[in-house]
């Protein structure tokens, strides 16, 4: 079995994300009562080529990501009321804050979301990070707690795993926020 740098296989879950109201606050009580850390923050910010059902939205987010072991722990915050993926969830199905969605992390991004869409998933976000990954959203809520996030874990992609694992392995709890 192929894996990436950071420990999880490739094509295989890679991150669980929450949506929060509070990003301090959430990070404190998982640093607190579940040792995670420590935290790279990025945001407030806009995807500047962000899809949300096909056609274009521009979130302000914020986002912090701490590993467990080897499978990363996202929060987001929405910082407006715009629709988006994170609101269809928190608003739209009625459940408030929590988990939103699982990650997977794939070399063939297309084949990915393809074999989504064959099983009748439907694509409702896109967009491209910074390191030039792809990534869409799928809504799995049919089947599934919440939806899939594909990532496209280029080389660049999988550093920025890598490096957040990395920091986390014998962390010491100092420095328990970082940018990033």
């Amino acid at each position: 079995m192929t894996r990436f740098d950071f420990g999880q296989p490739v094509g295989g879950m890679i991150q669980v994300t929450y949506t929060v109201p509070d990003i301090d606050t959430a990070m404190k009580a998982w640093t607190e009562r579940v040792g995670i850390g420590p935290w790279f923050v990025r945001g407030p910010f806009t995807p500047p080529g962000a899809r949300y059902r096909d056609l274009p939205t521009a979130p302000t987010l914020t986002l912090a990501r701490a590993f467990n072991g080897h499978t990363m722990i996202e929060l987001v915050r929405q910082h407006d009321d715009g629709p988006s993926v994170y609101r269809d969830v928190i608003e739209g199905q009625g459940r408030g804050h929590g988990f939103h969605h699982i990650a997977i992390g794939v070399h063939d991004f297309d084949a990915a979301v393809t074999g989504h869409r064959r099983a009748g998933a439907e694509v409702v976000f896109t967009d491209t990070l910074p390191t030039g990954a792809r990534v869409a959203y799928v809504d799995t809520t049919d089947i599934l707690p919440g939806m899939v996030e594909i990532v496209e874990m280029n080389e660049a992609q999988e550093r920025v795993y890598t490096d957040i694992h990395l920091a986390s392995v014998g962390w010491d709890g100092t420095d328990p926020v970082r940018e990033g």
